[in-house]
């Protein structure tokens, strides 16, 4: 178990490399080894955005943000599960925090001692720790990769958090694979224990335990941003060719013909039928058999996060159409269906962003498309005059214009 003198140690190494790659004001000297590549990769990320020398994050209306979460399944597990976290936070002398798929805080418990840290932070409901308005931290990396995530005193891209550590685990549903959120257990570096991310992985899997059961599809499609498919809560590998049979069949729920979905496919390119068999064969076998023929079809309840894009521009919910957009559509693909519905979910999210006001939002679509000069122009626009994050949102915007 790491002594303080361990802890301190650690956190000088950190501070070191935070003032070579953040801060710039050291060189860049051996003191970066000290940096997980994720951690690097992410201040990167963070430096479009976010000044490091913040006081705290953005905030939301909080009524807005938890009135919209407080429906859905993760509250009820959440509730189900709360004497859990209230006895792990009374024990440990932490805060904890669960957060909406957007990064926005929807619920703390803490201590007296880190309720009012977490308060001078912004660490509060409506409070926004994704990673474009705060920088890297645990609950934005959490929700990034799907993964565990720890992120340790100036790891962190802000310096007013440089006194934290963090723990972080993705609430995810356990049919789609969809993650719904984050729970965060937080306390100060210098009482930073391995057994604490232990006890926020239980915390996450009593909350998803408790999650009341949904008619869920049997069928759960990522087309946005990469390709990749659940069946029955299962992953199912796909080659980037199925992965474009399976995202045209997901928007022809009528089915297509063989000539239909050659042409979507192949378009003028020589492949012969045969092969275009072939690769459907493959594909329902993957599937358990659901895709049917003449035409062909899904046969299974399905969903993706294109569609729920669209359904979310549909009711008018443009900050759940962001959240649940991963970039376009299967961004590598030629094929010319695809390219079609690439460009039709783009457009559609665009128009609606670049008629809003909301700079989360706003944001969020920009960080997807750095170089689309009209969308950084719109995010210049929407950002207050005090906002920190507008120099680096004008720098951005003179690059798109290169």
């Amino acid at each position: 178990m790491p002594t303080r003198t361990d802890l301190a140690h650690r956190r000088r190494s950190l501070s070191r490399a935070w003032e070579a790659l953040v801060a710039r004001s050291t060189p860049a000297d051996e003191a970066l080894a000290a940096v997980e590549p994720a951690v690097a990769e992410s201040w990167v990320r963070s430096s479009a955005w976010v000044d490091p020398d913040c006081t705290g994050a953005p905030v939301d209306d909080p009524a807005d943000v938890v009135g919209a979460w407080a429906d859905g399944a993760a509250a009820t597990g959440l509730a189900a599960a709360e004497d859990e976290v209230r006895q792990v936070v009374a024990d440990g002398d932490l805060i904890a925090a669960v957060t909406d798929a957007a990064g926005r805080i929807v619920w703390t418990l803490g201590s007296p001692v880190m309720q009012r840290a977490a308060e001078r932070v912004n660490f509060v409901p409506g409070g926004r720790w994704d990673e474009a308005s705060v920088g890297t931290n645990a609950l934005a990396l959490a929700l990034r990769s799907g993964r565990p995530s720890t992120v340790y005193s100036a790891e962190h891209y802000s310096r007013a958090v440089h006194g934290w550590v963090c723990y972080s685990v993705p609430l995810t549903d356990p049919v789609t694979g969809d993650v719904m959120g984050v729970l965060d257990l937080s306390t100060t570096w210098d009482r930073a224990h391995p057994l604490v991310m232990s006890a926020a992985r239980s915390l996450g899997k009593a909350v998803t335990a408790q999650m009341p059961a949904a008619v869920a599809p049997d069928l759960a499609v990522r087309i946005l941003g990469a390709g990749e498919a659940r069946l029955a809560g299962a992953s199912v590998a796909l080659s980037p060719r199925q992965a474009e049979i399976l995202a045209l069949l997901t928007f022809y729920p009528e089915g297509l013909t063989l000539e239909q979905l050659h042409d979507r496919l192949y378009g003028d390119s020589p492949v012969t039928a045969s092969t275009l068999k072939a690769e459907v064969s493959h594909l329902r076998t993957l599937l358990g058999g659901a895709i049917g023929s003449r035409p062909y079809r899904l046969t299974a309840p399905v969903t993706t996060d294109a569609h729920r894009v669209l359904r979310a521009l549909d009711r008018g919910d443009l900050s759940a159409a962001v959240a649940a957009y991963g970039g376009p559509m299967l961004p590598a693909s030629e094929s010319p269906g695809v390219a079609e519905w690439r460009e039709y979910v783009d457009v559609a999210l665009r128009n609606a962003v670049l008629a809003s006001r909301d700079a989360a939002s706003v944001l969020g679509f920009a960080d997807r498309h750095p170089y689309d000069e009209q969308v950084q122009q719109h995010l210049v626009a929407v950002l207050p005059a005090a906002d920190p994050r507008l120099p680096r949102a004008r720098a951005r915007l003179s690059r798109s214009a290169v």
